[in-house]
């Protein structure tokens, strides 16, 4: 097997253990709700995430193709250039893992093709208009959209249902939950799968240069399998982060918050962008639950969480740029 062909292997299979990682990492996003109000159990409840995730996965490629070609020249890379972006991105899931952080994924394998590609092939290369437009925007809007749209469904909700029994609004929100749990998991998927796809499929234009950009069926296939198989794994430490430690949720908590996250999500999935999930979800939760009082949210928490937020895209960067540095010196 020639040099080529072996990095490519590697990076590929990094890839997918990236594409695992980032299922029990963001395992939480789909799922922490319905688990801390209840209605599924904890195991039952990670199978029914990661039967949607798998769906999901194979429903597009849209995000897929603004990570692998949208953000950076991809031409001018290299595979070393690929492989440094994932080691920084696993590196970076897993230390936010271990704390209980629940922070962004997408911005951690972004920040570090952003970081590696600055070091291997000049800042020239990166589209910084794309970056700013589908990367930036949407990190700031999203957890805004997502606390305001909370925030208003939540109060509807109470005024529609007021003068029903708590007993029965558990009920009928039990039985919802679910379903907005599912299409939460299923646009998890949808979005945060396809990061991997673009990757790989960036290696492979890497190796077999072409005129268009494609994800073959057994990139999509595989990267929903190891999604799947991440999200089942669990992911504990960041699920009683949202679940339970930012606040305290009922059923018509959950499915509010399920619902305005998965309607963000789906509609950056539709137009390419890769959205953090993570920061939807956890801001459509703090909308929700300001609707208590603005004291019912454990800000503190959330503190933690804002500035794990900021730090992800820099640090990445930083990290990455550091490693392919170290990677062009001794290569």
């Amino acid at each position: 097997m020639d040099a080529t062909l072996l990095m490519l292997c590697l990076v590929v299979g990094l890839a997918l253990v990236f594409d695992f990682i980032n299922g029990f990492h963001d395992a939480a996003n789909a799922i922490a709700t319905v688990v801390s109000t209840r209605v599924l159990r904890p195991v039952t409840a990670v199978c029914f995430g990661a039967v949607l995730n798998f769906a999901g996965a194979m429903a597009g490629t849209e995000v897929a193709a603004t990570v692998g070609k949208g953000l950076v020249n991809a031409p001018t890379l290299t595979l070393g250039t690929v492989f440094c972006t994932l080691i920084a991105a696993i590196v970076w899931n897993l230390i936010t893992w271990y704390n209980g952080l629940p922070t962004s994924s997408s911005h951690a394998l972004i920040g570090s093709l952003l970081g590696a590609t600055f070091v291997s092939v000049g800042n020239e290369n990166i589209i910084w208009g794309k970056v700013l437009e589908k990367v930036i925007v949407p990190m700031v809007s999203s957890p805004v959209l997502g606390l305001v749209i909370g925030f208003i469904l939540m109060m509807a909700l109470t005024w529609s249902f007021f003068r029903v029994k708590l007993g029965r609004i558990n009920r009928i929100f039990g039985r919802l939950q679910i379903v907005s749990a599912g299409f939460m998991a299923y646009n998890h998927g949808l979005n945060d799968a396809q990061k991997s796809m673009g990757i790989i499929g960036l290696a492979l234009l890497l190796v077999h240069p072409q005129s268009h950009f494609e994800i073959p069926l057994w990139v999509k296939l595989t990267c929903a399998i190891a999604m799947g198989l991440g999200t089942m794994s669990g992911g504990w430490r960041i699920m009683r982060t949202l679940g339970n430690k930012m606040i305290k949720l009922t059923p018509i908590h959950g499915f509010a918050a399920e619902t305005t996250a998965s309607a963000i999500i789906s509609g950056a999935s539709h137009f390419g962008i890769p959205v953090s999930t993570t920061q939807v979800i956890s801001s459509s939760i703090m909308g929700v639950g300001a609707t208590k009082r603005l004291s019912a949210v454990r800000w503190g928490i959330v503190g933690n969480i804002l500035w794990a937020w900021l730090l992800t895209l820099p640090l990445t960067f930083a990290l990455a740029a550091l490693l392919m540095w170290v990677y062009k010196a001794i290569t």
